[in-house]
């Protein structure tokens, strides 16, 4: 007993360890007095410094934490290869009307003789792509002789001579007039995303981490998986749908599981490591692409690896903070003591008494409070206007790269190659610049090699003399021969903006409170692929100046509201909304204090 005591006394009479490194620089007797009356008074008002508590005992980063974390690795991996796969499906085709009534008439006539014979002309001489002669009953000579005149629609489909591999074009014939369906396919994948946030958002937060981790994964093996077996176009982008938004469901649920599970700078690197295997995945992907000739046994390999992933039903922890906000105090209990028991350390009984159910019934929470609650939801279009702008960067970026001209494989692993140590960068400066510093850095950084790299129309042809005149012209010349500069610009934004994303993506799970957390992520993640949705829409009309204006100006509002941003790095999870609102007056009443000293 008398060691309890000690152990209750020590406990009560020291700060806690994730506020030892706030401001411990030096400053005045008065304005450190200021941070310790704060930090009492959120200790007193906050019910989460109990849980945090009971998670010192049951260890930081033990080795159920490294478990949970190695769980994230497969689906993240398996997302962006499912996310991604629409860029080999659609790879550039020169097919040809099928013309193969000629071989009745002789069967010893080679592949070039029939084209000649069957297919009209361009003017620069090419076989036209969706027209052929009509067939006639005349013989190879009268053929020869007289010519064929009359053209019409290819009647018996395409051939593809050039081709080597199979792909959605060759397979369903998305030629002459289906053409834009690769644009479908691409909006159809963005909308999934739009419905997964929202849809994934709310179930998570009213089912829980774990049910919609689980359904997200079974949603992936089905029409992932599926996606080999579909027999029209129509059903491929119906199963795209589908899988967009299980790669947005489970993003939602297991960084919402991740954050309620870890603690301060091992939260962060969860998540840098996370998407580092997701960059992985992609270079996965272009490797599958480029070595196996049909796309069905691309999806077959690729989606073979998900159901193994069916264990998580036994291996999977549900989130002890969700369970104490939603009433389940037992359920939670038990969690946090079999955690305990697999990293060999035992929580005092103590501590697990002290654990009660909030005050406030938060059931009635919903996503109507990002609108009636004043502060969270000023937070929140800060948060949208950050997203956003990312969104819109990004995206445009990764059609820049398709405008160079490069090679569609290396435009896939270079980038892949590059985020990798871009995230991993994102370990070092929040140590020197925390959350807010590190995010305003990579996202300035990333909008001005955006900017840079639509301001040098590299890649374009140079413009004759008498067509060029004043136009221009010297950018042009410029673009041309410094196009090797213009790729790394553009590579260099990529590598920026995919730190930015892992950045907030910490930043936003960390604001957000348990019990709308996966909510607001999935409202955010909403705005963020309506920002790539924007930008594809401005770069479809082929007018250069659009992209540069939305791209410029979102990335000027969105780094200006990002300083209004309170830093989260060492500081306590909200629970409720009750838990941001004195927060944010504390931060108001530091900065008061601070300019008036």
């Amino acid at each position: 007993m008398a060691k309890k005591k000690s152990f209750k006394i020590e406990f009560t009479s020291h700060p806690h360890p994730r506020n030892l490194h706030q401001q411990d620089g030096a400053e005045s007797p008065r304005c450190c007095s200021l941070d310790m009356l704060l930090q009492r008074l959120r200790a007193i008002d906050a019910q989460d410094d109990k849980l945090a508590n009971i998670m010192d005992v049951v260890g930081e980063f033990g080795t159920f934490q490294r478990r949970l974390v190695a769980l994230s690795f497969i689906p993240n991996f398996l997302s962006s290869f499912f996310m991604f796969a629409d860029i080999f499906m659609f790879a550039p085709q020169k097919p040809y009307c099928n013309t193969s009534w000629i071989l009745a008439v002789d069967r010893n006539l080679s592949e070039a003789e029939q084209m000649n014979l069957t297919l009209p002309r361009a003017p620069n001489g090419s076989f036209l792509t969706c027209l052929m002669y009509v067939p006639v009953d005349w013989d190879l000579d009268s053929i020869i002789q007289f010519d064929l005149n009359n053209t019409d629609s290819c009647q018996n489909g395409w051939i593809y001579p050039e081709s080597k591999r199979r792909s959605l074009i060759n397979e369903f014939d998305l030629v002459c007039g289906n053409e834009t369906s690769n644009e479908i396919a691409y909006t159809v994948f963005l909308a999934g995303l739009l419905t997964g946030a929202v849809i994934f958002g709310f179930i998570t937060d009213k089912l829980g981490r774990y049910p919609t981790i689980l359904l997200s994964l079974l949603e992936l093996a089905i029409f992932g998986f599926g996606t080999a077996f579909v027999s029209s176009f129509n059903q491929y982008i119906f199963f795209r749908f589908c899988v967009s938004q299980a790669v947005m469901g489970y993003a939602i649920g297991s960084s919402a599981l991740l954050t309620e599970w870890l603690m301060g700078m091992h939260r962060a690197h969860a998540f840098i490591l996370g998407h580092c295997f997701f960059s992985m995945g992609v270079v996965f992907l272009t490797g599958l692409a480029y070595s196996l000739p049909h796309w069905r046994l691309m999806f077959l390999v690729g989606g073979t690896p998900v159901f193994p992933l069916i264990c998580y039903i036994w291996i999977l922890p549900e989130s002890p903070r969700w369970l104490i906000m939603k009433g389940k105090l037992e359920e939670a209990k038990q969690m946090l003591c079999y955690a305990a028991a697999v990293n060999k350390k035992t929580i005092p009984l103590s501590l697990l008494d002290k654990l009660q159910l909030p005050g406030k019934k938060v059931a009635s929470a919903s996503i109507l409070d990002f609108y009636s609650n004043r502060y969270l939801r000023k937070l929140t279009l800060v948060m949208c206007t950050i997203w956003f702008a990312i969104g819109c960067n990004y995206y445009t970026l990764g059609f820049k790269i398709k405008e160079l001209g490069v090679d569609i494989y290396l435009s896939q692993v270079i980038p892949g190659m590059m985020e990798v140590p871009a995230r991993l960068c994102c370990i070092f400066l929040l140590e020197q610049f925390k959350r807010k510093g590190t995010l305003i850095m990579t996202l300035f950084q990333g909008a001005i090699m955006c900017f840079l790299s639509l301001m040098l129309p590299s890649g374009l042809p140079r413009l004759p003399q008498r067509e060029g005149g004043r136009r221009l012209r010297w950018l042009h010349c410029l673009a041309t021969e410094l196009k090797s500069l213009v790729i790394l610009i553009t590579l260099l934004g990529e590598f920026n903006l995919a730190a930015s994303i892992t950045m907030f993506y910490i930043y936003t799970s960390e604001l957000l409170p348990t019990i709308i957390r996966a909510t607001g992520l999935g409202l955010v993640s909403l705005i963020w692929a309506a920002g790539g949705i924007f930008s594809v829409t401005l770069i479809h009309q082929n007018i250069d100046i659009l992209p540069i204006i939305l791209c410029s100006l979102s990335a000027s509002v969105a780094l200006f509201y990002c300083s209004n941003l309170p830093e989260k790095q060492d500081q306590p999870l909200p629970d409720t909304l009750e838990h941001i609102t004195p927060q944010s007056r504390e931060t108001d009443m530091q900065t008061v204090f601070t300019n008036g000293l």
